[in-house]
């Protein structure tokens, strides 16, 4: 066991500091991106109404996030399986996912004058949390095992 430790440290390493990343970016969400949601769904959000927003903004700020969290979930996706068939299938998921929810989230935004807040709160937690990789990870296990 010592001996597959020892063969495998530098991989190890970069998948704690893939970990770390991840951490990170969560830890300093308020200083890194804009978004005037973190505090509004910290409180008592259901009877209040939404804060006010710079779409454009709002918008690179969740892409900026997303592609971060993406990218270091893409490399601990590789770290751990070491194939690259599998990466490209994960990139083309969080594209489409990307995709699928940011419309879903700026369409309730704009487009419905009272959103349901319980699904505005899951789509936008789905869009700055890694939980793609919590997905994918027993996913592609599963099916790395089933050949």
């Amino acid at each position: 066991m010592l001996k597959n430790i020892n063969k495998h440290k530098f991989r190890i390493s970069l998948l704690l500091l893939s970990l770390l990343g991840l951490i990170f970016i969560r830890a300093f969400e308020s200083q890194l991106f804009y978004d005037p949601f973190l505090a509004f769904f910290k409180l008592d959000y259901q009877n209040k109404s939404l804060p006010d927003f710079d779409g454009i903004s709002l918008f690179f700020g969740l892409l900026i996030r997303y592609v971060l969290n993406m990218l270091l979930s893409l490399g601990i996706i590789y770290l751990l399986f070491k194939q690259l068939p599998l990466v490209r299938f994960a990139m083309l998921l969080y594209g489409v996912f990307f995709v699928v929810l940011i419309v879903l989230f700026f369409g309730l935004l704009h487009f419905s004058k009272h959103p349901d807040y319980l699904i505005l709160f899951y789509i936008r937690r789905f869009l700055i949390q890694p939980l793609f990789l919590v997905l994918f990870i027993p996913a592609f296990y599963y099916q790395q095992i089933s050949r």
